[in-house]
């Protein structure tokens, strides 16, 4: 490391920026909204938010690499209170009473009326597992010095969907699942979520490769303060 200081430069709001934020927080929302559905995937019963919520981490990994831990802070923030808006907004439509002649109350409720403990259970295991992905891959980009991309994508990966599976499935159905299922379940879901990672690798390639050379940009986050709560620090 000795004499090597990387590539800073003074990020800015661009296009490409916002383009790819908005990527993440509608592939976030979509994701909690479709959660509620159960499919099976060769043999494995999963949440259908599988299918779309591992992009949110293929963008963050993306973003982090390419703008640098500050601004996926900025826009793991946005997310979450993007997705808070939703939820309390399809609360307050849930209780609002039913025109007399509409007859699908009990059907919006039990698709859109998540419980406290689901809520909070996501809400913190997003935060956790995100802040956790863009960390490790900010700090093995400079331990790495820029090299072997796909390292750090996947490794972050690991350790941040681990955390998310971890939190979520421990705080929601603690007490009311026996610890071995539960176990079984943040398991499953981890592999195949790292798997999904790893299979979209040359995409993640393609996508950094661009955003850099379009945005002549490539940041190491030698002196950041990884601070998760300082979100207006960009």
């Amino acid at each position: 490391m000795q004499g090597w200081k990387g590539n800073i430069k003074k990020n800015k709001l661009t296009p490409l920026f916002f383009f790819f934020t908005a990527i993440f927080i509608s592939c976030l929302i979509v994701s909690n909204i479709i959660a509620v559905k159960l499919i099976n995937i060769f043999g494995l019963v999963l949440p259908a938010a599988i299918i779309i919520f591992p992009i949110t981490y293929i963008f963050g990994d993306i973003l982090t690499e390419v703008y640098g831990y500050k601004m996926a802070r900025l826009v793991i923030w946005l997310g979450f209170f993007s997705n808070l808006i939703v939820v309390v907004f399809i609360k307050i439509a849930e209780v609002i009473p039913p025109a007399q002649f509409w007859d699908a109350q009990q059907a919006y409720s039990r698709i859109l009326g998540y419980t406290p403990r689901i809520l909070t259970a996501s809400f913190i295991a997003y935060l956790v597992g995100e802040f956790l992905n863009s960390f490790v891959l900010s700090k093995m980009k400079i331990w790495t010095k820029g090299r072997f991309l796909w390292t750090r994508t996947i490794g972050s990966t690991l350790v941040g969907q681990l955390a998310d599976s971890g939190v979520f499935i421990t705080i929601a159905f603690i007490g009311k699942l026996p610890l071995l299922v539960l176990f079984k379940i943040i398991i499953t879901q981890w592999l195949f979520k790292v798997s999904y990672e790893a299979l979209v690798t040359p995409f993640t390639y393609l996508v950094v490769g661009f955003l850099k050379r379009k945005e002549k940009i490539d940041t190491f986050d030698l002196d950041t303060n990884f601070n998760p709560l300082r979100l207006f620090e960009i």
